[in-house]
């Protein structure tokens, strides 16, 4: 209630500042990137509260007018035209060479600060300003792609989302069957990793009394769901999706569940890219768990390979064997799995290269390839398992040839673990997926994997 009274407050502001303007000469604005441009121009020049709320309002919905052509342009107008005031920083420069001071440090800090960044808070003074900024960013990185220009307007607006978007403003909440319908209808729609088909299929995710959902949200956007996680209850740690996910499968008593299951992860809001909560989110939810349910002692993903079977392909230099590059040729028939003999030679030749893949294989900056190891293991966890046919959805087959792995995280070695990749790129695995390396207890892979 309070968040809806204080939106409305502020909705009433904008509309009165918006009849102010109207008064003006400001109803007369072009439509279009330039005038745009001087929309913004106006917006710091330092007019009244009401009325400034109220160009805000106006800058963010012209923006939405505009096509991508429009777009782009009102970009490098950005650039161009709202960088630091260079008459003031180099006069804030000279001053500190003359005589160096801690004010004058500061004077320099804000010197240097960029117009735009000053424009970015005041336009998210504005009704919905808050999401309106991040689909914007959202705009931004989808113009990226080979756009250095742009690279310093996304330092700047990223700069701000992530002091808007810290922990501290961040608010758990637990998704469940008696969420608001507009909340749930996101959560089918933002499901990244295993679709929702519908609303059945989402009442099973959610309902059961094994089963749970929890998001974060933000005060300034309280319908809107930034990421959240799929949570099941079970006995012991799984190694395949379709088990979870069936739709006839026997509900597990509470009182017999010790692992909790985290088997989907989905950031929701393309514009707050590389601002991350997901490790806030997963430790959040373990101390949640533990509260309800004493009895829980292992926390572990069952997560997708994304970058498995691109890696495969491209990767021309792998020390395999004529015989080893026929069998992952049959990876080709889309129904390979059905065959147990084709399964069998596979599993032979895939399971170690999975191994490699995770602990020697790097992109050409060093960096792990999966974006979803990196994640975990960033975070602090242990790769536990490497897990043959995991997933044989038809998106599993086409991005992990059905491998899925768990991700072990343990509380007393989170840190330890996280230290160690951050600080030398280390990966901690279990002794079971450094045997896959070697190709203990299967066929040979080339000792030069190892």
């Amino acid at each position: 209630m309070a968040n809806a009274f204080f939106s409305d407050l502020l909705a009433t502001i904008s509309e009165r500042g918006r009849t102010l303007l109207r008064r003006g000469d400001s109803a007369d604005t072009r439509r279009d990137a330039d005038g745009l441009i001087d929309l913004c121009d106006a917006l710091l020049s330092g007019r009244g509260e009401a009325s400034g709320i109220a160009i805000a309002r106006e800058v963010l919905d012209i923006y939405r007018e505009l096509d991508a052509a429009g777009r782009r342009a009102f970009f490098d107008g950005l650039v161009r035209d709202f960088g630091p005031d260079r008459e003031r920083l180099s006069k804030a420069i000279e001053k500190w060479r003359a005589a160096p001071s801690d004010e004058d440090a500061s004077s320099l800090h804000f010197a240097s600060e960029p117009r735009r960044q000053e424009l970015i808070r005041r336009l998210n003074r504005a009704p919905g300003g808050t999401g309106d900024l991040v689909n914007m960013r959202a705009d931004l990185l989808g113009m990226m792609n080979g756009h250095t220009e742009l690279a310093a307007l996304d330092r700047d607006v990223s700069h701000l989302l992530s002091s808007w978007f810290n922990r501290g403003f961040l608010v758990l909440r637990r998704i469940d069957w008696s969420t608001p319908a507009n909340i749930l209808e996101k959560i089918i729609r933002y499901e990244a990793v295993h679709e929702i088909s519908d609303w059945d299929d989402l009442r099973r995710r959610i309902d059961p009394v094994d089963r749970r959902c929890y998001a974060f949200f933000h005060p300034a956007m309280v319908d809107e769901p930034l990421i959240f996680v799929e949570v099941a209850l079970t006995e012991t740690i799984p190694g395949a999706i379709a088990p979870l996910l069936a739709v006839d499968r026997q509900y597990l008593p509470i009182e017999r569940a010790r692992t909790a299951v985290f088997y989907s992860i989905s950031n929701t809001q393309r514009g707050l890219g590389g601002i991350s909560f997901g490790s806030f989110l997963i430790k959040q939810v373990v101390e949640e768990l533990r509260r309800e349910t004493p009895k829980l002692d292992t926390f572990v993903t069952l997560s997708p390979v994304p970058g498995f079977m691109p890696w495969l392909k491209q990767d021309k230099d792998l020390p395999l064997s004529d015989e080893d590059r026929e069998v992952l040729k049959r990876l080709d028939d889309p129904k390979w799995f059905e065959s147990p003999e084709t399964t069998a030679q596979l599993r032979a030749v895939i399971e170690p290269l999975a191994a490699h893949y995770f602990l020697k294989a790097r992109t050409p900056k060093g960096k792990l390839i999966d974006s979803v190891a990196r994640f975990h293991l960033g975070n602090g966890a242990r790769l536990e398992r490497i897990n043959w046919l995991g997933d044989l959805s038809p998106k599993g087959v086409r991005e992990s040839a059905g491998v899925m792995v768990n991700y072990l995280y343990r509380l007393d070695d989170i840190e330890k673990n996280h230290e160690a990749y951050a600080n030398d790129g280390e990966v901690v695995a279990s002794s079971a997926v450094k045997k896959l390396l070697k190709g203990e207890g299967r066929r040979l892979l080339d000792m030069r994997l190892s």
